[in-house]
């Protein structure tokens, strides 16, 4: 059995970190579902659902803003590899550009 302190000085809090903060990006990358639970403004729970990468232990966000330029810069580009996200604003006046890396 461990001791509350011990636990609590081990404690790493998990943090899910934004595609746009990768310098690169492959269409390969794998992707999977996620969700967790917040309070809404009234104290009640709601689940939020994201998809979200794996790097090197590392969660990264992938929004679906995101997803849906990929999809019409694949459409264009079907041999397109390698991208870069940009991201501009905060909250809810997140924005995000898919620039095609050649």
């Amino acid at each position: 059995m461990a001791k509350l302190k011990d636990v609590a000085e081990a404690y790493e809090s998990k943090q899910t970190k934004n595609i746009a903060e990768l310098d690169v990006v492959s269409v390969d990358l794998e992707v999977e579902d996620d969700e967790f639970e917040v309070e809404d403004d009234k104290g009640n729970p709601k689940v939020v659902k994201q998809k979200i990468a794996i790097i090197n232990k590392e969660r990264y966000r992938v929004p679906n803003s995101v997803l849906k330029q990929l999809k019409v810069l694949l459409e264009d580009n079907p041999k397109l590899t390698k991208f870069k996200v940009k991201k501009t604003g905060t909250g809810l006046n997140t924005d995000y550009t898919v620039i095609p890396i050649m």
